[in-house]
C-alpha cells in the first residue's frame, strides 16, 4: 500500500522547515526538519509536494544540523554500521499517532511484531487497526521503524515505499537482503 496524497503525513507549519535529499538503496529520501528536529522521512513521489513546502538545506542552521546529522545516521544505518538512531525528532500527529510511534522505536533492530502486538505493548489489543494507520501515517520512515510491523501471520503488509522496500529494509536488518 503506498500512500495517497490524502494520506501523506502531516508536516504541520512548513514555513520554518527545511529539506535536504539523499539516495539510498531503497531509493531518494526527502528529509525534512526544524528547529526542533527532524520532522520526516519521504519516499520517492512523497517528497515533490511536501519539499515545495520546505526551504532547502541552507535554511535554519539547526534544521541543517539535524538534516545533516539524520542523512550520516541513515548511511551508517544502510552500511550496516548503526542500529539505534540518536537524532532529535519532531513528528506532527494525535497524540495517539505519537505513542504508536514511540512504540515503534521500541521494536528492537532486526525483530518484527505483529499490529496486534503493538496495540497490546499499547495496552488494547483490540486497537490494531488504530495501530495500523497510525502507523501508515508515520512521517519518519526507516528512523521510526513501520517496516518492523508484519501481519499476524508474519506477512508483509501495507508499507509507504511498498512491499519491495519493506522487504528490503527487513532482510538488510536480518543480514539477508538483495538489491532491489
Amino acid at each position: 500500500m503506498t500512500r495517497t496524497s490524502s494520506t501523506l503525513p502531516a508536516l504541520g507549519e512548513t514555513e520554518a522547515l527545511s529539506h535536504t535529499t539523499m539516495h539510498s538503496p531503497v531509493g531518494v529520501l526527502t528529509l525534512i526538519a526544524g528547529e526542533n528536529g527532524l520532522r520526516a522521512v519521504l519516499w520517492e513521489g512523497e517528497h515533490d509536494a511536501a519539499s515545495s513546502t520546505a526551504r532547502s538545506d541552507e535554511g535554519d542552521p539547526t534544521a541543517a544540523r539535524v538534516l545533516a546529522a539524520a542523512v550520516r545516521q541513515l548511511q551508517e544505518y544502510f552500511a550496516g554500521e548503526r542500529h539505534e538512531f540518536d537524532l532529535p525528532l519532531d513528528p506532527v500527529g494525535t497524540e495517539f499517532q505519537r505513542a504508536a510511534w514511540m512504540q515503534l522505536r521500541r521494536i528492537p533492530y532486526g525483530e518484527t511484531i505483529s499490529y496486534g502486538e503493538q496495540a497490546r505493548r499499547m495496552g488494547d489489543v483490540k486497537k490494531s487497526r488504530a495501530v495500523g494507520a497510525a502507523n501508515g501515517r508515520n512521517p519518519i520512515s526507516i528512523i521510526v521503524p513501520c517496516h518492523r510491523v508484519v501481519g499476524s501471520n508474519g506477512a508483509l503488509t501495507g508499507f509507504a515505499a511498498g512491499l519491495p522496500a519493506k522487504d528490503w529494509l527487513l532482510r538488510h536488518e536480518q543480514g539477508t537482503q538483495t538489491l532491489l
